[in-house]
């Protein structure tokens, strides 16, 4: 029983935060009578049942802040209402005090098994009933403040889903966009072949590979990879894209309109600057690149190629030898008034170039090396013993699959320029 005589303070000076609605439960009506009206004075609204069953009805339609249930009652004991509290379906915690006058460390496990939160033993006095309720309120409104709080997440990850699946759906859209720069994979020029592998790391990517030709015997192809990565990247790409276009000549800084009848092939060192001055000419703008770019005359196989910072080329033999080509060279867009080098070689039919970016050979293995140039080399030589073509390409990139490390995967675009000179 609580003395009454310490039970006359208001809640004037209490503050029991969160708790607000009590559930009094006990088969001892002068009991529930005692808790009851001390409780009210507290400034508690007050409910009270006087077994389990009719306890657990009232929690289903209206669940208290606070339980304090006996645990000796005929039919369902307050252990039993506890477990069965607890199991309730519901979003808000309440706190339950046991009244009991088990003091044994065991019976106090079954209560905490049970889910009760804490204890009060018979007879019980004012100073820590108040005590515990204090207690429990402090709990209740660390719990209602998270509770709160996870809300607030949970509506946040909400609209941040929303925001990611309009992103992801741009992404597919600006993926195509990217997709259409390279319309054909495959192209015949004459008895000669020019074959494309993009493969971006994500949605989009920062490379860019393409070909061209303004008439008969005369060809243009090209591999790019640009600083960074995502949309920023995938700009670059397009704005590139535009510069070496394949349909509109008249755009392409590649050709030059002459006695306005047909288009000729530029130098590649002069496309190398020309691109480099627009850049350098752009406010703002970060993004450099490096960039193979190279034009064959198909009537002798003479090849002029420019290198700006990208890998080696690859030129594999007929005769089944190989040798990289180019002394590396400046990107574009990084050094304003730049000079770059052009390179010129001697293709035989049967001849064949790769040219290709650093996302094969800086792929990283499952023994934790790098690909790197020898790497290439063997897989190319492998490769182009069985394949031609885009066949060629499939085969090179499914191998790299194969040999990649299976936690670290294709941590960059990948892509290839595959050219098989074959005569005029």
């Amino acid at each position: 029983m609580v003395p009454g005589a310490s039970l006359e303070d208001t809640r004037s000076d209490l503050d029991f935060g969160a708790i607000r609605k009590v559930l009094v439960v006990d088969n001892s009506r002068l009991q529930r009578r005692i808790l009851v009206a001390s409780l009210r004075k507290w400034g508690f609204d007050v409910v009270e049942a006087d077994t389990g069953e009719a306890a657990l009805e009232l929690c289903q339609a209206d669940p208290p802040d606070l339980v304090l249930s006996d645990w000796v009652m005929p039919g369902m004991s307050g252990l039993e209402f506890c477990c069965t509290f607890r199991a309730l379906d519901t979003d808000q915690y309440s706190y339950f005090i046991l009244l009991t006058s088990k003091s044994e460390k065991q019976e106090v496990a079954r209560g905490l098994d049970a889910g009760a939160d804490d204890f009060l033993i018979k007879p019980l006095e004012a100073d820590e009933l108040r005590a515990r309720i204090s207690a429990g309120a402090r709990i209740l409104d660390m719990q209602r403040q998270l509770s709160q709080k996870n809300r607030l997440i949970e509506s946040a990850l909400d609209e941040l889903k929303l925001a990611h699946d309009a992103i992801d759906k741009d992404l597919m859209q600006a993926r195509k966009i990217q997709e259409s720069l390279v319309p054909e994979l495959t192209r015949e020029f004459g008895n000669s072949r020019v074959s494309l592998l993009l493969k971006p790391c994500g949605h989009i990517g920062g490379d860019l590979v393409g070909m061209f030709s303004p008439g008969v015997n005369r060809l243009g192809f090209y591999s790019i990879d640009v600083s960074g990565h995502g949309i920023t990247s995938a700009m670059m790409t397009a704005r590139l894209g535009s510069y070496l276009s394949s349909k509109h000549f008249d755009q392409n800084v590649a050709m030059e309109q002459r006695f306005n009848k047909f288009y000729a092939l530029l130098p590649p060192e002069e496309v190398a600057r020309t691109l480099n001055s627009r850049l350098m000419a752009d406010e703002g703008i970060e993004e450099y690149f490096t960039m193979v770019y190279a034009i064959v005359d198909l009537r002798n196989g003479h090849l002029k190629m420019v290198q700006a910072g990208h890998p080696h080329p690859l030129l594999l033999r007929r005769d089944s030898s190989s040798c990289f080509l180019g002394e590396g060279g400046l990107p574009v867009g990084l050094i304003e008034g730049a000079s770059f080098q052009q390179i010129e070689t001697q293709l035989q039919p049967g001849d064949k170039l790769l040219l290709y970016s650093d996302g094969l050979t800086e792929c990283a293995l499952a023994d934790g090396s790098l690909l790197d140039e020898g790497g290439l080399q063997e897989m190319a030589q492998l490769c182009v013993s069985e394949h031609g073509g885009s066949e060629f390409l499939d085969d090179m990139f499914w191998r790299l699959t194969q040999v990649m490390s299976p936690k670290e995967g294709v941590g960059d675009d990948v892509s290839a320029v595959f050219f098989e000179y074959n005569g005029p």
